[in-house]
């Protein structure tokens, strides 16, 4: 159901992507995109979209194009991707791979463009958003590069995961164009700047909870080989629960002190954090009931990476403030919004050195433990074809 959901946002969206900025080179241009925004919300907002981005994206329209036009293909690939490593069909999924990282590549290089192009306080829907793009940017340019280095190294369980969370990350220009949709309908006469300030909220957390969900309902061993003990025992879980605690503690004032804007940005950070939460939280207690070390593993060290992003975002928003000279608000408003996506990403290098270390214990002899042979049916991935000696 997860893989039918996904294909069909990825295929409803890319003739939007192909065509969503030829109206700004060639006006009266087809735009789907903006035709079915204007009958979803109203041609208000989307000739008020329109307005807003003309001056930003004039200044690098051809970048941009490249971008946009690549992301439609992006989302085609993405499933196509994800049906080979599953069929097993390793030959289509590497060529496929390497057009798939290429094409990721030279469009995030059009959007590096824009962005170094653009002045944050210049760019469409403000510097909050500026900073959210680059971050997404960065991260889903970061988990491809991994992502093909843990396959020529022959770490399919490693390969699947990086390039789930950035697939995860491209997921954001789908997602944000059905929260265009949807967030003027829970929120009347809200601008497309503040739609944007709202998304951004939840976004990060959104997409890499998803990668998150697929990579365990893909990977289904209950033990790695090498691993011993855990990196997210009691007092580290404590711990965690306790700075995240404060990074709430410095956040919630803060967007409560913006009024009914402030409150209306925080929901839209807190419900899905809380959502989020409590599904690790039940995560791993069913898979230590279960027996399952592996997942549990897995479970607890994204929700450790979870509930260190408020205070993540809190450490952030001074720092924001005086290298960037933001205002407190604006300043707020990006930390929050890219609090959970980085401490995710970082919650996958976690993932990814434990695995490492396991297997260097094993290469040097320290620990007896036999290293079995992933079945197929454990581990549908995407670079289930590797050389076993790589493992």
């Amino acid at each position: 159901m997860a893989v039918v959901a996904l294909t069909a946002v990825c295929l409803a969206y890319a003739p939007i992507a192909f065509t969503e900025l030829w109206p700004y080179a060639d006006p009266g241009a087809p735009a789907p995109g903006e035709w079915l925004l204007g009958r979803t919300v109203s041609p208000e907002f989307v000739a008020e979209a329109v307005r807003d981005r003309m001056g930003p994206y004039g200044r690098s329209l051809v970048p941009l194009i490249v971008h946009s036009v690549l992301g439609g293909l992006l989302m085609l690939l993405g499933p196509v991707q994800l049906l080979t490593a599953v069929r097993r069909r390793v030959r289509l999924h590497r060529t496929l791979g390497v057009v798939f990282a290429a094409t990721v590549y030279v469009s995030m290089a059009g959007a590096a463009v824009y962005l170094v192009r653009t002045p944050p306080e210049r760019a469409f829907s403000g510097a909050a958003f500026w900073i959210v793009l680059a971050v997404i940017l960065v991260g889903t340019v970061g988990s491809v590069t991994f992502g093909v280095l843990a396959a020529y190294r022959g770490f399919p369980d490693l390969h699947q995961r990086w390039l789930l969370l950035c697939y995860g990350f491209l997921m954001t220009a789908p997602l944000l164009r059905l929260e265009w949709g949807f967030l003027p309908t829970l929120y009347p006469g809200l601008s497309i700047q503040d739609v944007n300030r709202v998304a951004i909220m939840h976004l990060g957390a959104l997409v890499s909870f998803g990668a998150l969900l697929a990579t365990r309902a893909l990977d289904r061993r209950t033990s790695v080989p090498g691993l011993t003990g855990t990196w997210a025992p009691g007092p580290v879980m404590v711990l965690a629960h306790l700075a995240g605690a404060a990074g709430l503690a410095a956040l919630v004032p803060g967007f409560l002190g913006q009024g009914a804007e402030g409150r209306r940005l925080l929901v839209a950070y807190l419900v899905p954090y809380a959502v989020t939460y409590a599904v690790l939280a039940a995560r791993a207690a069913g898979a230590r009931r279960a027996g399952n070390g592996w997942a549990r593993e897995e479970w607890r060290l994204h929700l450790a990476a979870l509930l260190l992003a408020p205070a993540f975002s809190a450490v952030m928003v001074p720092v924001l403030e005086r290298v960037m000279d933001l205002d407190r608000g604006t300043a707020l408003v990006a930390a929050a919004g890219i609090g959970c996506g980085m401490l995710a990403y970082t919650a996958v290098t976690v993932v990814s050195l434990r695995v490492l270390a396991g297997r260097e214990l094993l290469r040097r002899g320290r620990t007896t433990e036999p290293e079995p042979a992933p079945p197929a049916a454990a581990l549908t991935g995407a670079g289930a074809g590797a050389k076993e000696e790589g493992r």
